[in-house]
């Protein structure tokens, strides 16, 4: 037995006539797509669900399995808390991946209720696996369910998680359906919820159209730009799904596509026809991945060197004081400098310094490298096996300039520091998601614990950034 059906599916709460009312017809052909998706499950005759959520805990260093033995939730949320799903965990298949995972080399991890509440994370289902769940219980599919998180890894291992899928499939020889529950972009429109960008549109032609052909190789090197300017959330929901069928025939259909709330909604049915020795792509995506960081490595300048090197020398035990470096004389002032670290688009680590702290600046990068990937609260220590997987960036910061107001600000150009007494917090220029200079000193305050209506001394700066 293996994994015998794999589907993609969209997550709109709206599109529960419960939730929505008559605003779900807006979309009725996305229903009518994700209850004829349902119907094809049940004729698979699949004895297991794997479904995996981009809106469950997200681990920057595993990806998360929800161990409870019964998992539950409901629409409270969306104003319809009668509409409530429950779901048996199917806890041999959830183990089984864990394993096969492990020998892939690719962390999971089960979260039980104990290290849950441990953690101070929630098990309940999110609507990421609910909207799917509704639709595939009004076709008739109640299965034991093992609810996955999506990872922020590279696109070879979340392919990689698949792959365990199936042989943990194999292994306990169960017939496993898997859906990827995602939307695609989020900024298909002016009135869209995340603001508009033309690449939105780009992007999801691009995924329909992957996804029709099957092109795992051309999916998963999608650029990372645009992507980011889509605000997709299924990507890698999807990449992890088609891992499941490594090594077979497919016969891929999208059932249906639309965006008229500005979000892309894509329903696709993905059957496996058998074995398929061309399709066996798992080596040739990590050996596409090898190649791509080692063009990104020979492109790094080397602030971003120093940085790397520093934090892997520190893990590895073998740090060596960063006074002893050869500096290059276009660095060798002192300056404030901060050092981001950046996994598959997100944040893994930040941390900086506004003014010099250390007698040269190649220091300044080291110290705060090593502080950026090991000490940032919001992260997890950055682990040795994630280091190829990280995007490194500098910025050195100039000497500040007390401002009036918030006219002087431009939020492309320049950061911001607020003052309050002995309180004062800093927000770097050009950030994705700061849009305007009251956003950024909003944000400053709060770093900083600033209420919202304390008046603040304001400065601002300019940054040399290194990629």
């Amino acid at each position: 037995m293996t994994v015998v059906f794999c589907g993609i599916m969209p997550h709109p709460p709206i599109a529960l006539p419960e939730v929505g009312g008559v605003e779900s017809d807006v979309i009725m052909a996305t229903r009518k797509a994700m209850s004829e998706l349902g119907q094809r499950i049940k004729a698979s005759g699949a004895e297991t669900l794997v479904m995996i959520s981009p809106h469950a805990t997200v681990f920057g260093d595993a990806i998360a399995i929800n161990a409870s033995p019964q998992t539950r939730g409901n629409f409270a949320a969306f104003g319809a808390a009668q509409v409530a799903l429950r779901y048996q965990y199917d806890q041999e298949m959830g183990s089984e991946i864990g394993w096969q995972a492990q020998d892939l080399g690719l962390p999971v991890a089960e979260v039980d209720p104990k290290l849950a509440a441990k953690l101070g994370i929630h098990l309940e289902l999110d609507h990421g696996f609910l909207v799917p769940l509704y639709y595939l219980e009004k076709a008739g599919v109640h299965l034991p369910l093992v609810p996955c998180s999506m990872g922020v890894f590279a696109p070879d291992k979340l392919y990689r998680f698949g792959v365990a899928v199936k042989r943990a499939a194999e292994a306990n020889e169960t017939k496993v359906a898997v859906i990827a529950s995602g939307d695609l972009s989020h900024r298909l429109t002016p009135d869209a919820p995340a603001g508009y960008d033309e690449k939105g549109i780009v992007f999801d032609q691009a995924m329909v159209s992957l996804i029709k052909a099957m092109d795992v190789a051309g999916l998963l090197s999608l650029e990372e730009d645009l992507c980011e300017r889509a605000g997709e959330c299924g990507l890698r929901p999807i990449a992890m799904m088609l891992g499941a069928l490594e090594g077979l025939a497919v016969n891929s259909e999208v059932l249906s596509y639309e965006g008229p709330f500005g979000v892309g909604y894509m329903i696709a049915s993905l059957t496996p026809l058998g074995p398929d020795s061309a399709r066996e792509m798992l080596e040739t995506l990590q050996q596409n991945q090898k190649k791509k960081l080692e063009k990104m490595r020979s492109q790094e300048g080397y602030l971003v060197r120093v940085a790397r090197q520093s934090l892997e020398s520190y893990l590895k035990g073998q740090w060596q004081d960063p006074a002893g470096y050869e500096i290059p004389k276009e660095f060798a002032g002192a300056a404030g400098v901060f050092v981001s670290f950046k996994k598959g688009g997100n944040l893994r680590g930040c941390i900086g310094t506004t003014a010099p702290t250390r007698p040269s600046m190649i220091q300044e990068v080291a110290y705060n490298a090593v502080s950026a990937g090991t000490q940032d609260p919001r992260f997890y220590p950055v682990r040795l096996d994630e280091l190829d997987e990280l995007n490194v960036s500098i910025d050195v910061l100039m000497p500040p300039e007390a401002i009036d107001d918030l006219a002087q600000l431009d939020v492309k150009k320049y950061g911001v520091i607020v003052r309050k007494g002995t309180r004062s917090g800093l927000l770097l220029p050009d950030l994705e998601g700061v849009d305007t200079p009251q956003q950024q000193v909003d944000i400053a305050k709060q770093k900083a614990g600033i209420g919202p209506a304390e008046e603040v001394e304001l400065e601002r700066f300019e940054v040399i950034r290194y990629k």
